[in-house]
């Protein structure tokens, strides 16, 4: 039996690098969960990915049917187009955000996801408690180290040239 569950997401970065975090929030049936963590020096992108990974990451049951509502069309592009899996073909030369990619694939493809792009700040009550849970993430005091974040994985290959 698959279950149907709906992730709503949001990344925030005050500065683009600046410290940043993201909120999510899972819906299936009556059950709900929310999830919100923050970063010391990180991208806006990197958290709308990391919202999104998040909420895959914190699914038990394999083939789950999984509908990501985001506001991040850097996100929801990259999937929805392909993108991404032209990307991994490549190694992910020179795209930005190789770690947080393979990290998404990796947890994507245990499910079937289908990703809506919803209008940021249009009234979406979960998305407008996302993006206060990924502000609020942004300013606590004992923030975390984006480890895959440094100015050089902004323009980032995986891989040297041979």
């Amino acid at each position: 039996m698959a279950y149907k569950v709906t992730i709503y997401t949001d990344g925030a970065a005050r500065g683009n690098p600046g410290p940043g975090g993201y909120g999510v929030v899972l819906i299936s049936g009556k059950h709900r969960l929310e999830i919100s963590e923050g970063f010391r020096l990180t991208t806006n992108n990197r958290m709308e990915l990391m919202a999104v990974i998040t909420g895959l990451e914190a699914l038990k049951k394999p083939g789950s049917d999984i509908t990501v509502c985001t506001d991040s069309r850097y996100v929801a592009d990259a999937v929805e187009q392909g993108w991404v899996i032209r990307w991994e073909s490549k190694l992910f030369r020179k795209k930005k955000n190789p770690d947080l990619w393979i990290r998404f694939l990796r947890v994507y493809r245990r499910h079937n996801v289908r990703f809506i792009w919803i209008k940021g700040h249009a009234s979406n009550p979960e998305n407008e408690l996302c993006d206060r849970m990924a502000v609020e993430a942004s300013g606590k005091a004992d923030l975390l180290e984006d480890s895959g974040y440094s100015s050089e994985s902004e323009n980032n290959d995986l891989f040297s040239d041979p």
